[in-house]
């Protein structure tokens, strides 16, 4: 039986390590099938649309080993509109099974579970020319015009995928950003704490990304919280996921998630940077409560409520208590990491682990992590 989960993660370690000719000479094709640009831009934006790398890669590795299959039909339900003998297949599982675990252990691009989890690409239509699907950024021309160069005009998808390994290695070595240790950590305060998380959330970095941050800030005063208080004895918090909406299923109640021994939900964040509380962000969270059943639910952002909405958010926050019984409370981010910091026996143990996030995330540019470190740095230097 053909193992290829094995034979992708070795395709991709050896694509990694062409030298710059065997790259520029497959460079040098693509240009003249003029899909250049086209693959660049897929590299340029694989952290933003991680979906379409993840989807591209599935069907050029299925293309390599299965020559004969249409890889527009991503769906077994799809069938050739011309010839009703190709049949499609299932794109979704071949990835979930094979290609995102590996995208994830060789620490690039990749979605929580699927790349046809984005719904503009799990749509059941072909992915020819005129795929309906909703993708920005001139990403959707590019992904069709490169999917159509091989199975229309037959250009090699083993030297598509060489060239989108080797630049996404490339890419994803760009944002390594190494984080100093903060030396005599036992110094410093949680205000100093606080306002230097403050800096960072509402730094003006000129790109996307910064709204990951305070998830892992949260992420991070769990873990702690988690080993420290006796509420939450035996309790567990995963992972972290994307902060992206297109990589966030109906299975999470929230941004984090706490569950007991016995896997029940209880308490679920809902994270916002600079996006004020309004009736409508309770009624949406008033409806996972009713689906997830949490026993406390969180709305924090670094925005204030809306004050207008305050009236019949109140209304809406004693109904779910009364009907359902959770709690559901909205906070200030910062205020609230506040709290928390003064809960937790050493404040450095949550630098530690919060630099960490920041370091090993995937999702947040260089930027990002860059202004974190500095502020280590700058806080080493001090007198």
């Amino acid at each position: 039986m053909t193992d290829y989960s094995k034979e992708f993660y070795d395709f991709c370690l050896t694509a990694k390590t062409f030298d710059k000719t065997h790259i520029a000479r497959i460079s040098t094709e693509l240009r003249n099938k003029s899909l250049l640009e086209d693959t660049d831009l897929i590299i340029e934006r694989s952290y933003t649309q991680k979906g379409v790398f993840t989807v591209l890669v599935t069907l050029l590795f299925y293309k390599i080993k299965h020559d004969k299959q249409d890889i527009r039909l991503h769906k077994v339900e799809l069938v050739d509109s011309i010839n009703p003998n190709k049949k499609g297949f299932s794109g979704r599982s071949f990835d979930t099974k094979h290609i995102t675990p590996n995208l994830k252990k060789l620490g690039l691009p990749s979605m929580a579970e699927s790349g046809w989890l984005t719904r503009s690409l799990e749509q059941a239509a072909p992915y020819d020319l005129n795929f309906p699907g909703k993708i920005s950024g001139g990403v959707k021309n590019a992904f069709l015009n490169i999917l159509n160069e091989v199975e229309v005009n037959n250009f090699s998808p083993n030297k598509v995928l060489i060239y989108l390994i080797n630049k996404a290695f490339i890419k994803a070595s760009e944002n390594i950003i190494k984080i100093d240790r903060l030396d005599n950590a036992e110094s410093i305060s949680i205000l100093e704490v606080v306002s230097i998380l403050d800096r960072q959330f509402h730094n003006n970095y000129s790109t996307s990304g910064a709204a990951k941050l305070p998830m892992l800030a949260f992420h991070a005063i769990y873990q702690i919280l988690l080993k420290e208080l006796n509420k939450f004895s035996g309790c567990s918090l995963p992972e972290i996921g994307s902060y992206t909406a297109s990589d966030r299923t109906s299975n999470t109640a929230g941004d984090l998630e706490v569950f007991n021994m016995n896997g029940v939900l209880q308490e679920a964040i809902e994270i916002k940077l600079n996006i004020p509380i309004d009736l409508h962000m309770v009624r949406r969270a008033k409806e996972k409560i009713y689906k997830f059943n949490p026993k406390r639910y969180y709305i924090l952002s670094t925005a204030e409520i809306l004050i207008s909405d305050l009236p019949d958010i109140y209304k809406e926050i004693d109904e779910i208590k009364r009907e359902h019984g959770c709690q559901l409370i909205l906070n200030g981010v910062l205020h609230t990491l506040k709290y928390y910091l003064r809960l937790i026996d050493r404040v450095e143990e949550f630098i530690i682990i919060y630099s960490k996030l920041i370091e090993e995330d995937s999702e947040l540019k260089s930027i990002h992590k860059q202004y974190w470190a500095q502020q280590i740095n700058i806080l080493n230097t001090r007198v």
